[in-house]
């Protein structure tokens, strides 16, 4: 009966998948009365994942009574959870367990061997079964009380942000343990200081990042362990996302640090004539024949303007003319040392 019952779940989680891939609920509620009709149990739950299934219908569906319906089916799989047993066995059975009454063979009859045999042999198989269905839970060991009332506090809005996005219910964890480990690792120095109270704040930020789902389901599932979680650095939670974004903008920094630089002069004495700026950078470059004036480049810092002129072109019209009868003082001794 446990059999068929996983198969349908199954079968019945595998539409639901589909349909929230294509965005096209239509089905649903039939899908969803069909699941309703199935008695659910805690191994059930965690072993066919149908709660996450039922909640991404839930999340695109625009009926309302398929987010109806499939809110009352989160709802009745949570108290499954909170139950001390964890849902082993249906509403039903239990019912009729405590409904019909129990007749016990005498102790010295052959009925009572056989059946005390038999018990001790489902006994011993069973236990195996239940180490399976609760390691998946119950791998960490349950982290030591306490009284003060900031690390109440503090577990219990790290249990809060475990539970955003119902993930926690088809996994089936236990947010509240999960969040009192979490914070007895943060707990490093034995003091609830600033910068305990910011690590705190940190997680369950990230935790309850709907854009960051990846980190609170592995923290669920016990990918990430909780002194891990207590550990990681703000890149280490960030999402998928944001390190490829952070990626991307660390490879533009570098190629841009890395990108060659024209040298020259920095100086004062030129005028942008764009912004009218004086932080300048210029270089003199000899373009023309080698008796003549070299070429000045000159870059504003502040504008990014560019402009070039050769020094005699710039110059006033008495220093022009000084200049050149300097130039003509210098060929005529040059003649008269020749000749």
């Amino acid at each position: 009966m446990g059999k068929k019952e996983e198969e349908d779940i199954i079968r019945i989680a595998k539409k639901m998948d589909k349909m929230a891939q294509k965005k096209n609920g239509a089905g649903a509620l039939d899908l969803l009365k069909e699941l309703r009709s199935i008695p659910m149990t805690l191994e059930l739950l965690q072993s066919t994942r149908i709660g996450m299934s039922v909640n991404a219908i839930r999340k695109q569906s625009t009926d309302d009574e398929v987010t109806a319906l499939a809110k009352s089916l989160i709802k009745s799989w949570k108290k499954l959870l909170d139950e001390p047993g964890g849902g082993d066995k249906p509403s039903e059975e239990k019912r009729k367990e405590q409904t019909t009454p129990v007749v016990s063979p005498s102790q010295g009859s052959p009925e009572a061997k056989e059946e005390s045999s038999s018990s001790s042999n489902s006994s011993s198989k069973s236990e195996p079964t239940e180490v399976s269905t609760n390691s998946l839970i119950n791998t960490f060991p349950r982290a030591p009380t306490t009284s003060d009332s900031i690390r109440l506090k503090c577990r219990e809005l790290i249990a809060n942000a475990l539970q955003t996005g119902e993930d926690y219910i088809a996994i089936g964890a236990d947010c509240s343990e999960l969040g009192a480990q979490i914070e007895e690792y943060i707990l490093y120095f034995k003091n609830t200081d600033m910068k305990y109270k910011n690590r705190v704040r940190s997680r369950i930020s990230n935790l309850k990042d709907m854009k960051n789902p990846n980190l609170r389901r592995t923290v669920l599932c016990g990918s990430v362990t909780p002194e891990r979680m207590a550990k990681m650095t703000a890149e280490e939670m960030a999402s998928d996302e944001l390190k490829e974004m952070r990626k991307n903008l660390t490879k533009e920094a570098v190629r841009d640090h890395q990108m060659a630089t024209t040298g020259g002069t920095q100086t004062d004495l030129f005028t942008c004539g764009k912004c009218k700026g004086k932080c300048c950078t210029y270089t003199q470059v000899q373009t023309r024949s080698a008796d003549e004036p070299m070429t000045t480049f000159v870059f504003c810092n502040e504008c990014g303007n560019r402009w070039k002129f050769a020094f005699f072109c710039h110059c006033s019209k008495k220093k022009k003319k000084h200049s050149w009868l300097w130039v003509s003082l210098i060929k005529i001794c040059c003649f008269s040392l020749l000749f």
